[in-house]
This record gives C-alpha cells, structure tokens and sequence, in this order.
C-alpha cells in the first residue's frame, strides 16, 4: 500500500512543504515516484517519518538527523535553545526582512509542534520579560510570525479540509491564537482566525462552521457551563487544547 504525499502529511501530522525540504534539502527521505512523478510513501517511509519527528522534537537540528539514523556517533541531544538564539540574535539586529527569512527557514524544516512549543513561545516568554528593548523586539516577533502564519494558513485553505474557525476566549495574547490556529491546520482543518479575543464568542454568528476555542489554561466553571449549552444547543464548538 502507497500513500500520497497529502495523506502522509495528515497521517503523520507533518506539513507537505516540511516532508518536501526533508528530502530535496536534507536526504532524509527517498520516496519511490509514480509514473506521473507524484512521491509514493509505504510504511517503511512512515517508520522513517516518526523517527525524524522524535529526534526533532528531542532538539536535534534537522541537519543533524541524517547523521544519527545513519548511525554516525555525534551528539544526540542538542537544546532547542540553539534555534532559540538564532532567532534572537536575527531579532537584535532588526533586520525585518531578514527575521520573515528566518521564519520561513524553519517554518520548512521543523514541525509546527516543536516550533510553537520550544521555540517561538520561549522566545516570546524571554522577551517579555524586559520591559525596555525587548519588548519592541517581542512586538516585532509576533507581527512577523503573524504574517508568517497568515500566509501558511491562506495556502491551506486551497487544499481539501475542514472548515473551521478559531477564537480566543477570554485571554489577551492575540498572537498566540494564531500560532494555535496554525497548530490545527496540520491536521486537515482549513483555518480562519479571530484576530481579536472575545469575553464570549457567537457560535450563532457562523452557521454551519465548526469553532475551535482557546483559553491557554483551565477553563472556569462558567466557560464549562457555556460550553455544555453550546453542545445542548447543537453548535460545532470545540475547546482547542495542547499537551
């Protein structure tokens, strides 16, 4: 049995354009071609898939990865605090157009997980914990990444998927619901955001589409409340959580 690239991508919850640059950029991956071109995955290159996804999201640079499922004898376990400083040293020098470049590098390379979880919210943690010169910085970060994020959702709604809508919930981190609404658009789900956070969203207001909703913590007893109505009354809300 052979699988498409999409189906792989779904499967594995890995963005097409990330399998395409583990491949063409780094020789991870050797998939068979069909007789029209198309890359053809069987569940060897699945195997292979999950193993990359576990050395990355342990802190080994893509880079690294061949080496070690080759079994060459280097260092495993690199910090994600490596990209982490990258990322910061591009943000010092306020270059813009350098910082977008940044982000799409690594937007290519790394899963969506481990980039929202280990880099680019540590990162914003960092920032903003200076209340001086990194928090122009920090404010420069998000805007980026929201740009970032709006174009790679915009291209996932050309695809086949899911419609559905993200909003957060009583919180004031805006960017964050975009880098969550991102998170789900790995799994088949064609995503629109609120930009604004909302005291209490309106299923009502759009009829027929699913709604995703974000808190970033423990939900109130009031919001669980809600929730269940929400459910009585038939509306396709869901709570978005993360691990």
């Amino acid at each position: 049995m052979t699988l498409s690239i999409g189906d792989v991508a779904e499967r594995c919850g890995i963005n097409p354009v990330t399998l395409r640059a583990w491949q063409r950029r780094y020789g991870l991956l050797k998939p068979q071609r069909s007789e029209g071109g198309h890359r053809q995955f069987d569940e060897k290159d699945i195997n292979r898939i999950e193993e990359i996804k576990r050395w990355i999201e342990s802190g080994v640079p893509v880079g690294k990865v061949k080496a070690l499922l080759e079994g060459s004898d280097i260092e495993a376990h690199e910090s994600w605090t490596s990209l982490q400083d990258e990322l910061v040293s591009v943000l010092r020098h306020v270059r813009p157009s350098k910082l977008r470049n940044k982000i799409s590098q690594i937007g290519r390379e790394y899963p969506v997980d481990g980039l929202i979880d280990h880099v680019f919210m540590p990162v914003r943690q960092k920032l903003g914990l200076d209340q001086n010169t990194a928090r122009p910085l920090c404010s420069l970060l998000d805007g980026a990444l929201i740009d970032y994020i709006a174009f790679c959702l915009a291209s996932g709604r050309k695809k086949a998927g899911k419609d559905a809508v993200i909003v957060g919930w009583g919180i004031d981190d805006r960017t964050r619901i975009w880098l969550e609404g991102w998170r789900l658009s790995q799994f088949g789900w064609r995503i629109d955001v609120l930009a604004e956070p909302l005291n209490l969203p309106r299923p009502e207001l759009f009829p027929g589409l699913n709604m995703f909703v974000w808190t970033g913590k423990k939900l109130t007893r009031r919001q669980q409340e809600q929730l269940a109505r929400w459910e009585e009354q038939g509306y396709p809300v869901r709570l978005h959580e993360t691990l």
